[in-house]
């Protein structure tokens, strides 16, 4: 976790030196794209699959995720490319970037990253064009792609039968979920303690249950400062991308925002039904 953070804050820091020099970043789209289509098909090719999808690269001890640098490479492009000029070459150039992210992706049978990309192209869009009529048809054209997806993948439509009725699968779909809030519930409002949580021993108790996990063992009032925390930075985002001095700019911090507030949801909502 130390590892991480430090390494976190290294790219964070290198990140606000290159990005000072807009003409020279907004040029490195097409290197950048190129790349990320090459590691997606490196991931899907010869990827490791950890609980059903094929979405981590092991290198020895070292395993890590590709999709989750993927994200910031798709902000980037689509800011970058987007903001330069938006001729047909452009978007179309965009669009098939996108293509290729989400049909990686779903090779790998990540649909809940999927699907945040998905979002994160929505946001990217209506902030360049600011037209409802697009995104409405881009998500319409999109509820084709779902039906198949729900069509071939049928457990998916399972999880999705259990929302809202998760005491009525307990034992089955909506397993995970009740755990989460019995055990969250057990928390009150300061936690048990650190380590001394039953949530962490359920299946992705300290990933995709994560929230239920720190309102059990730091309680419901730490659990929320952690939300309204998120929602700040959100907050600033977007406050700040109109101050911008120019739209690559806005675009990057909205979409990041935006995929960062949709990906808390995710998690939050989720695991809590």
């Amino acid at each position: 976790q130390t590892i991480c953070v430090i390494a976190g804050i290294a790219v964070f820091l290198v990140l606000s030196l290159l990005l000072r020099d807009l003409k020279s970043t907004v040029s490195l789209r097409w290197p950048v794209a190129v790349f990320t289509c090459l590691l997606l098909i490196f991931n899907v090719v010869l990827g490791s699959r950890i609980f059903g999808a094929k979405n981590w690269i092991s290198l020895g001890p070292i395993g890590f995720q590709p999709s989750e640098f993927v994200k910031i490479a798709f902000i980037f492009v689509g800011a970058s490319t987007l903001d330069k000029l938006q001729t047909a070459k452009n978007l179309w150039g965009f669009l098939g970037f996108t293509a290729v992210c989400l049909g990686a992706l779903m090779l790998m049978k990540d649909f809940g990253t999927a699907c945040i990309f998905f979002i994160t192209f929505i946001i990217i869009a209506f902030m360049r064009s600011g037209s409802i009529r697009t995104i409405l048809l881009t998500v319409s054209g999109s509820a084709l792609g779902v039906f198949l997806i729900l069509r071939f993948k049928p457990y998916i439509a399972e999880r999705f039968k259990a929302w809202r009725h998760v005491w009525e699968y307990a034992d089955t779909t909506g397993y995970q979920q009740t755990k989460v809030l019995m055990y969250a519930a057990s928390g009150g409002l300061f936690g048990v303690g650190l380590g001394n949580g039953y949530l962490k021993d359920i299946f992705a108790g300290d990933s995709d249950l994560v929230f239920g996990m720190l309102c059990e063992e730091m309680g419901l009032v730490m659990g929320v400062i952690v939300v309204i925390a998120i929602a700040m930075l959100i907050l600033f985002a977007r406050n700040d991308a109109t101050r911008s001095r120019s739209t690559f700019y806005s675009i990057s911090a909205c979409a990041a925002a935006g995929l960062l507030l949709f990906q808390t949801c995710l998690n939050v909502f989720g695991a809590t039904d």
